[in-house]
């Protein structure tokens, strides 16, 4: 099947009436239509032509339309065949359903019957492809994945080589990127590639948590080491030895236990309040930060010596924007996992979703595309996520002005391309792809539109 659906019909029939009336009909849809007069000579006609569709009697002389069939499934496995059945012969119409056939008609039956149920195939078998193509998207995916991490970028392939070199290392890693660009997974990347894997991975944002209690749950206390500490506490360094613990936005760490934690960094050891003794111990310390940490020394809000201890191993994660290529795969594996985690059967997303996504700025980078396509997901009522299941921030970056403007420019001329491509889709749209039907909308010619859908690759209608 052609990416922008079927070109060529096969009519299969020994009467010539019907043969005549599909070759009009079908051909003022834009389709090009070979006739065949019999079985033997629809095999001659598949063997020299690729045809999309197949539309034959079940009954004829010589081959049957079943056995017809039969050759067919043998011969062409994906090729797409509609039978047509008279009065009386729905049985064999039904056998023909049950041995592989896409749909049948009755005779008599109306033209725009034939051309629906052709549009209904195309459809299916446009997103059977999309079903292909995504599965084949997410085994490519599979070798590129590393602890969750989705990317096709070469800079995020980068960053995931330079995890696995670094990862049996107790080198102290510095993370630093835009909020939503995956720095948890990276760091949980680092400890699942390397020996602490089986040990604990803990997880602190030290933003999140007051100054006054900061300290304590960093490097636990004794009991009555103050008003509220009723009991001992371990604190996140000791529960995370022999693993892992992340910093979480360490930018935000108050300079005065930005001097402990230099301690705790350079003696490996941790004193609870309250304690007279301090413990040893074996924590990989990776630290993640939104902020420009080289810039907050300079600003003297974060020490420079705490910066360069920490920064041993830096790793820059680039922001969403910066690597586009990532939007597509990243869309699939979502889809995957929201269809799985909230019983959703999800095929995809339309063409003109994913240019909307590829222009979208991501300002909160995959965390914002994630709970997008989320968002679409719970609201899309068909196989496939469209345009108007996205929220409405995006929606304007789907309307032809906007992308217009986003050129800087109103010149109608530069721009006359952008509008005319969306008005031809949204004629489409409304029309279910009746392309005769829209051109009279547009007010063009049939071939005009032909060779605007081709010129603008609208594939998905």
């Amino acid at each position: 099947m052609p990416a922008d659906g079927f070109k060529r019909v096969l009519v299969v029939d020994d009467e010539e009436s019907i043969r005549q009336l599909l070759l009009t009909v079908l051909g003022r849809e834009g389709l090009e239509v070979s006739l065949a007069a019999s079985g033997a000579e629809a095999l001659a006609a598949l063997e020299r032509e690729a045809i999309d569709v197949v539309l034959a009697d079940v009954r004829m002389p010589g081959m049957s339309g079943l056995e017809l069939l039969g050759q067919v499934q043998q011969r062409w496995p994906e090729l797409v065949m509609i039978i047509m059945s008279a009065y009386g012969s729905v049985d064999s119409a039904i056998e023909a359903l049950k041995q592989g056939a896409y749909d049948y008609i009755a005779k008599p039956f109306r033209p725009v019957e034939a051309v629906l149920v052709i549009r209904k195939a195309e459809e299916r078998e446009r997103l059977r492809r999309e079903n292909r193509r995504l599965r084949s998207d997410l085994e490519q995916m599979q070798g590129q994945q590393v602890a969750g991490i989705v990317t096709r970028s070469p800079v995020m392939e980068q960053v995931l080589r330079t995890v696995r070199k670094l990862a049996d290392y107790k080198t102290t890693v510095l993370i630093q990127g835009e909020s939503g660009t995956g720095k948890e997974l990276v760091a949980r990347a680092i400890h699942q590639q390397g020996s602490r894997a089986k040990a604990p991975f803990v997880a602190v944002n030290c933003g999140a948590i007051p100054e006054s209690l900061l300290e304590s749950e960093l490097f636990g206390h004794r009991k009555g080491a103050f008003t509220d500490a009723t009991q001992d506490k371990k604190g996140l360094f000791a529960e995370a030895d022999g693993g892992t613990l992340l910093l979480d936005e360490i930018g935000e760490l108050p300079l005065s236990l930005q001097v402990k934690l230099l301690r705790v960094l350079q003696e490996e050891e941790v004193r609870r309040l309250g304690d007279a003794r301090s413990l040893k111990i074996d924590v990989r310390v990776v630290a993640a930060t939104v902020r420009d940490l080289h810039a907050e020394v300079q600003a003297g809000r974060f020490r420079e010596d705490l910066f360069y201890r920490l920064n041993v191993m830096p790793l820059s994660l680039p922001a969403l924007r910066e690597r586009p290529e990532d939007i597509p795969p990243l869309v699939a594996h979502a889809i995957t996992r929201h269809n799985k985690r909230l019983g959703l059967e999800v095929a995809g997303v339309s063409r003109e979703v994913m240019k909307v996504l590829m222009v979208h700025p991501w300002p909160g980078n995959v965390r914002e595309l994630e709970n997008t396509i989320e968002h679409a997901m719970v609201l899309a009522e068909g196989p496939r996520i469209e345009v108007a299941h996205l929220p409405s921030r995006l929606r304007a970056d789907g309307d032809p002005v906007e992308r217009a403007l986003r050129h800087g420019t109103l010149s109608i001329k530069q721009n006359s391309r952008i509008i005319e491509e969306a008005l031809i889709r949204r004629a489409l749209a409304q029309t279910g792809g009746n392309r005769t039907t829209a051109a009279r909308m547009l007010e063009i010619s049939h071939r005009a539109l032909l060779y605007k859908i081709k010129d603008y690759g609208v594939s998905d209608l």
